[in-house]
């Protein structure tokens, strides 16, 4: 037993004499070679002889502590692990400083994506390429940054293991913590406080949005990931400590990064265009929802995930309330109409400008009203023009929100058509601003969101709305004459029949010519309708009971217009008090002419 004691000892000191000798020779505060010099870019080989070293120091330290836990070796032992530490913590910063390049985030979630917590979401290559990536297209940058990590590893393992934690984190979160700040800086991401975005002009506060909408890509994607991905390789044996780490170095940052659309979402600001940048910040937080669950999954990162999730609801609701405010906006619009004049009113133009762009971010708006249902119908909305809107059963919540923001436009169109100084005027207003309704929703996604029958049924009310005006404009014009022009008639029936076309023709044709119609085509639909419905009628009147009203002297009496008159007057329609017929006319009165 003796002699097996003995040998053991001796073992010992052989063992303890290579350690001593190597931990020595790289005493940082030794000799001036080992102060300058990196042991693991002079010598991996030495510098994994090293941690290696390190170790066995620890297993005779535990050994000697069980003979003897006040021996002289013992003191030795803890002095040289004190200088292994040093020595360890010195590498450690200066692997990470001078790998710095090879360590930025991108070239980490690049490099080791493929075996990290979330490969799936940031490689999309298929097992061969990954194959022949492994084994033939490892570039130098790649091997460099993969040696970099093996190292740290080694050295925060050795360090954790005996008993140093503190120094190592201490100095793996100071440089990967500034790393990170600084790259944060660098994306344009600032520090704002709710006074300064409320203070600065929206123009600027805009290309803020647009800055931040790209660099929160890069954050999540390529920073916080790569940082993540690096915590966990260099901390593989210490969950708690990689927790510690990463929570350490992102939370600032990330904090940072989703303050700022929050700050958007509660300013006071409130111009239409604010509505589309809330939209976009939340697709942009939406789209990367994944990849922020997966990189902050940790229980130290919860309430970055927390903070992201809350700004999604938060940005939900600011689009939600900038919606009811446009809604708002619509129904108090106090511009005024002209009396005199059928066209296409500015609030439509602006309001389905604006909706026509909302349909651009259908997708994104789908999700947000999901589940949101719309403000019930007032009495008012119910009776515009004279029908109910239909109800879609298949209809999304969004699609039903856009469907009642056009109605309120409508109504509110509606309202202002009042203010014409001819009823039929009104009936043309209505119309070419439902039909401008109608263009706009054919021509732009808002198609998609309404859908086809949608458009069929709107597209029916406009004629309905020209079949109104050409009932009360034209009615009493079509009434004048007889429902069987073929029919025979005495002269004095005729005179009649000529008589009341004559007076019903000239008082309606001063009244309809009082305005004008902006929209030229729509203006000449209306006039070729019209006189479809007139022309023919009268031309078979004309034609067949003309010589019924008896002589010469009758006739130009009784008989003003010819077909022709008729027709050129009423395709001059809407050119405010010009009664030309095409061969004369002094601009506010018929011209007679002889018909004989």
């Amino acid at each position: 037993m003796a002699s097996t004691s003995a040998s053991n000892d001796n073992d010992m000191d052989m063992d303890m004499d290579e350690v001593e000798a190597l931990i020595l020779k790289w005493n940082p505060e030794g000799s001036a070679y080992s102060s300058v010099t990196s042991l693991f870019f002079n010598d991996r080989t030495e510098a994994m002889d090293y941690i290696h070293s390190v170790n066995q120091l620890q297993k005779l330290m535990h050994s000697l502590h069980k003979q003897n836990s006040s021996s002289p070796k013992l003191i030795l032992a803890h002095n040289l692990m004190q200088i292994a530490m040093k020595r360890l913590q010195k590498e450690f910063y200066q692997i990470l400083s001078m790998h710095r390049a090879h360590l930025d985030p991108e070239s980490v979630s690049s490099t080791t994506s493929r075996t990290s917590f979330c490969s799936d979401s940031y490689d999309d290559a298929s097992p061969e390429h990954d194959v022949r990536h492994s084994a033939d297209s490892i570039s130098e940058v790649e091997r460099v940054s993969s040696e970099a990590i093996a190292d740290l590893k080694s050295i925060a393992h050795c360090m954790v293991s005996n008993g140093y934690t503190r120094e190592c984190v201490r100095v793996y979160t100071s440089m990967r913590k500034s790393i990170v700040d600084e790259a944060v800086y660098r994306l344009g991401v600032e520090d704002w406080s709710s006074s300064k975005v409320n203070k600065v002009d929206w123009e600027v506060l805009e290309l803020k949005i647009k800055s931040w909408l790209e660099a929160v890509k890069i954050a999540v994607r390529t920073l916080f990931a790569g940082e993540r991905i690096l915590c966990d390789q260099v901390f593989a044996g210490s969950q708690f400590i990689l927790e510690a780490c990463f929570a350490e170095i992102s939370r600032n940052g990330a904090s940072l990064l989703f303050r700022f659309p929050e700050l958007v979402a509660r300013t006071k600001k409130s111009p239409q265009e604010k509505i589309f940048r809330l939209v976009e910040m939340y697709a942009a937080i939406a789209g990367l929802w994944q990849e922020i669950e997966a990189i902050f999954s940790l229980d130290s990162t919860t309430t970055v995930k927390s903070q992201a999730y809350a700004l999604l609801l938060r940005l939900s609701e600011s689009v939600r309330t900038s919606l009811a405010e446009f809604e708002s906006t619509i129904q108090k619009d106090s511009s005024k109409t002209a009396t005199n004049v059928a066209g296409v009113h500015s609030l439509t133009v602006q309001a389905m400008n604006h909706l026509s762009t909302l349909a651009d971010y259908s997708n994104v708006l789908s999700e947000i009203f999901f589940g949101v249902s719309p403000p019930p119908r007032s009495p008012i909305t119910q009776a515009y023009l004279y029908s109910p809107e239909s109800d879609d059963a298949n209809a999304t919540e969004f699609s039903s929100h856009m469907a009642r923001l056009i109605l309120v436009l409508l109504c509110k169109i509606d309202a202002k058509s009042r203010h014409c100084k001819v009823v039929s005027l009104s009936y043309l207003f209505l119309a070419i601003n439902l039909r401008h309704v109608v263009a706009k929703v054919r021509t732009s996604n808002l198609l998609y969101v309404l859908g086809d029958d949608w458009l069929l049924s709107h597209e029916a009310k406009v004629k309905r709305l020209v079949a109104n005006y050409e009932r009360v404009a034209w009615g009493k014009v079509v009434s004048s004459l007889p429902s069987n022009p073929a029919v025979e008639m005495s002269a004095e029936e005729a005179r009649v029949v000529f008589g009341n076309f004559n007076f019903e023709f000239e008082k309606a044709y001063r009244r309809e010519n009082t305005y004008t119609v902006t929209e030229r085509d729509f203006g000449e639909e209306v006039k070729a309708s019209v006189v479809r419905k007139v022309v023919p009628v009268y031309r078979e009147v004309f034609e067949k009971h003309r010589i019924a009203v008896d002589s010469v002297r009758d006739m130009r009496e009784y008989v003003i217009f010819t077909p022709q008159d008729v027709e050129n007057y009423l395709l001059n329609l809407f050119s405010v008090g010009s009664a030309s017929s095409g061969t004369g006319g002094n601009g506010s009165c018929f011209v007679r002419k002889n018909i004989a």
